[in-house]
């Protein structure tokens, strides 16, 4: 009853605890699955947001701006009949050509350097020795010959988006750059992808940073008087150069005093490409250890609750096996003796024998037990039957199976086919059992003893052939006196 209620505790143990952390399990990567989504989601409506507002306002300049781009070219053809006039740029008031045109006015000598401006913040850029594509692009217009302008792009030392444009002089000497703020223009404040940035960043706490980068790696939209503060940091310049060239998305992980972050760079070209200005690089840094933290605390969170779940199952196993291992012992055990019964003996056999395994059958049977029964009642013939039993547990070696299979019969299975052994057995059985009653039998004044048969098993035997075997002998015995054994032959 004990190994029974032991088992069975074991068994619904480690399959509650096994579904239990299974399930646990489960839930808990369902539970990081979604987060991660959570996560990635974000960031790539962010993304989505970024891009798709630039190539609206590139698509929007692109449009509506060829009034603008007219008037940028009628600039420069004034500034190009002035400089046929009066080549000597030294002697014009650029300030005042500011003013009247409400346009920046750069002057590139041919090795494209800035030699005359407005805006005298960038006399003296060289585009050659910063913008190496750019400055090979000024070339080919140079020669060309022809007014063009580009999309919006971003003054280099002050970070304010402009338009620019381009005129070579008829000598090929010089270019003539113009440059409009669009900042304060209505299509810009409609379509600012500048404060989308903010916004985004206002309602994602994962996102850390998002830069748009123009082909030179300076990024759109920040304000600096500093040159080298609104350009690309070394660290990722390798990978920005890539990602423009390649046109295909790279991560870097970057570990930095608050925390692990992802930077994600992004490839962007608008629809229509004019000039550098429409190739840009979107970089969205976002925070790793924030999404970890929510998963440890997730994962804190999955082992209380295990643990919790532990504790449950192991007092309602303990509870279950209490309740059902009575039932489940009488199933298969004699209720009086706690042998086992002849179904579960009966079963036992039959698996031995499909193993192919040698064993012996000894049939045992109480002597005049029906004396006893009727003298004293069967409450003191239960005493001596639970005494029987009480003495095949004492004598029997391990992995021997001891049954009640009637009234007062018992059936032992021998694990061994060896004569003497089970001599030795039936011998010990008989006279264990005789002491024990000797006591008993002297101050009640009637006897009783144990005749036993035995059959030794034969190859590919049935329980049925062995069982009438052991029959057949335990029948010799009774005729030879009782009290004794003998061996089928």
């Amino acid at each position: 009853m004990k190994n029974i209620r032991l088992k069975l505790t074991a068994v619904l143990l480690a399959f509650s605890l096994l579904l239990s952390f299974v399930i646990a399990v489960v839930d808990y990567v369902k539970l990081r699955d979604t987060v991660l989504l959570n996560q990635e989601a974000e960031i790539r409506f962010a993304e989505d947001k970024i891009i798709h507002n630039l190539s609206t306002i590139d698509k929007v300049y692109n449009l509506f701006d060829m009034e603008m781009a007219s008037q940028m070219e009628s600039v420069s053809k004034e500034l190009l009949a002035k400089y046929e006039e009066e080549p000597d740029f030294t002697t014009w008031n650029f300030n005042a050509l500011q003013e009247k045109y409400d346009m920046d006015i750069f002057i590139l000598n041919d090795g494209n350097k800035v030699i005359h401006s407005s805006f005298e913040a960038d006399i003296g850029l060289d585009f050659k020795a910063c913008c190496s594509g750019l400055s090979a692009l000024l070339d080919r217009r140079r020669e060309e010959g022809e007014f063009t302008h580009d999309g919006l792009d971003l003054q280099s030392k002050t970070g304010e988006i402009k338009k620019f444009s381009y005129m070579p002089t008829s000598d090929h000497r010089f270019l003539i750059e113009l440059g409009i703020l669009l900042e304060d223009k209505e299509i810009f404040q409609q379509f600012n992808f500048i404060d989308t940035i903010d916004s985004l960043l206002k309602e994602y706490n994962i996102i850390e940073s998002i830069n748009v980068y123009n082909s030179g790696g300076n990024i759109l939209g920040v304000k600096t008087e500093d040159f080298k503060v609104n350009k690309i940091e070394d660290r990722f310049l390798n990978v920005f150069e890539k990602v423009r060239k390649s046109k295909e998305t790279e991560e870097v992980v970057i570990t930095e005093n608050h925390g692990k972050l992802t930077y994600r760079f992004i490839p962007y070209n608008a629809d229509e490409t004019r000039g550098f200005s429409t190739k840009r690089v979107v970089a969205i840094a976002y925070n790793n250890d924030l999404v970890a933290n929510i998963l440890s605390k997730y994962k804190n969170q999955f082992l209380h609750q295990l643990i919790v779940i532990v504790i449950g199952v192991v007092g309602l196993s303990l509870i279950i096996a209490r309740i059902v291992a009575k039932p489940i012992h009488l199933a298969f055990h004699d209720s009086l003796t706690g042998l086992k019964n002849r179904a579960a003996f009966e079963d036992e056999i039959q698996k031995r024998v499909n193993r192919h395994k040698k064993h012996s059958l000894m049939m045992i049977d109480l002597d005049d037990f029906k004396s006893i029964n009727d003298g004293l009642g069967h409450i003191e013939g239960d005493k001596i039957l639970r005494e029987f039993a009480l003495t095949i547990k004492n004598v029997i070696s391990p992995g021997y199976l001891a049954a009640r299979v009637g009234g007062d019969e018992f059936l032992i299975l021998v694990n061994n086919d060896e004569i003497q052994t089970v001599k030795k057995t039936a011998h010990i059985l008989i006279k264990q059992f005789n002491n024990r009653m000797e006591d008993y039998f002297n101050n009640e004044g009637i006897r009783t003893s144990v005749s036993i048969g035995i059959a030794i098993s034969s190859k590919n035997e049935s329980f049925e052939e062995l069982y009438s075997k052991a029959d057949q002998a335990l029948y010799k015995s009774k005729m030879n006196g009782k009290n004794q054994y003998s061996i089928f032959e």
